[in-house]
């Protein structure tokens, strides 16, 4: 018998994205509002108990109210807001997060699903922290690079349409200035960070791609890890795991560039270890870098990819 899904925000970007990774499969079944009725409430409340699983495409006021409005018992839950990321009760959809992380998505019928820049963030420096190489005290900087897709509906259309009041031809720009992007909580939560971590986003005119950096003075961390030690608690944190790819540091000491959009159309998290290794110990610098689809491992991709391990399916159905 097929599991029952009710999208809720289908028609926005990630909604749409989510709906198609689901719609050819014969273990989903994909149940819809009308056009007139995706605003009535006891419409969507009705459909928000009747199903398996609710999947939660909306803003964040949005979807705290779509979750009081359930009363099943059953029915469970992916919310994609920044509504639940950092709630007690709720499981936190990065299933590489550690070795337990799976099983608690799978026993949860609450599950937040992870921000873009958080997910890459998160992965980066959960292992490195947990493995004592970098300190959870330590002062720690993100940088990154998304395609304007990830900005929802009315990014897109700033660098789409040209009728648009926000429309724009800015090859790049910075955000987030105020320093309190609504990921920062998040990414300092699941890092295991204890100060919060200075991240700088920023917006590319390209659709779809990300670049998430975190550079490491690594003369200055208490341990004084080289590159290899980065790469080697890296490689054995993911070993095993489908989704998270981390690239061999020969192939990486051969790369000149890399693009934001490679990844594209993948569930994969790929990460990086850039260094200097000539340097000197007392001198020497590395570089992580994820990269991934901003809209697939980055929303659409780990949602679907949390669906399948709540309703006990194959990890990788549909990815």
């Amino acid at each position: 018998m097929s599991a029952r899904i009710f999208i809720d925000g289908e028609v926005g970007t990630t909604g749409l994205q989510i709906r198609a990774r689901l719609e050819n499969r014969d273990d989903i079944e994909i149940i819809s509002l009308s056009q007139q009725n995706r605003k009535d409430a006891e419409a969507r409340r009705d459909m928000l108990n009747s199903v398996d699983l609710a999947i939660l495409c909306l803003p964040d006021a949005a979807a705290r109210e779509a979750v009081a409005m359930i009363e099943n018992p059953d029915v469970k839950v992916i919310d994609a807001s920044t509504a639940h990321r950092v709630a007690p009760d709720w499981a936190f959809g990065f299933a590489e997060l550690n070795t337990e992380q799976t099983a608690q998505i799978a026993a949860s019928k609450r599950v937040s699903n992870p921000g873009c820049y958080a997910l890459s963030s998160i992965a980066m420096l959960q292992p490195l922290i947990a493995a004592g190489l970098l300190p959870a005290d330590h002062a720690v900087t993100i940088n990154a690079i998304s395609g304007y897709s990830g900005g929802g509906k009315q990014l897109i259309a700033n660098f789409e349409d040209k009728s648009a009041p926000g429309y724009t031809e800015s090859p790049f720009f910075a955000y987030g200035l105020g320093l309190q992007h609504k990921h920062v909580p998040e990414i300092t939560q699941y890092a295991g960070l204890t100060k919060p971590v200075l991240f700088v986003p920023s917006v590319g005119r390209f659709a779809q791609g990300m670049l998430v950096q975190l550079p490491l003075q690594l003369w200055d961390l208490p341990s004084q890890p080289s590159p290899q030690d980065v790469h080697d608690v890296l490689s054995a944190h993911y070993a095993g795991r489908r989704f998270v790819k981390v690239a061999d540091m020969t192939d990486s000491a051969a790369m000149t560039q890399i693009e934001p959009e490679d990844a594209n159309g993948t569930n994969d998290l790929r990460l990086f270890v850039f260094a200097n290794e000539d340097a000197g110990a007392d001198s020497e610098q590395a570089v992580v870098m994820a990269q991934l689809d901003n809209l697939g491992k980055g929303a659409s991709g780990s949602c679907v990819q949390n669906l399948n391990i709540m309703l006990g399916l194959d990890e990788a159905a549909g990815l």
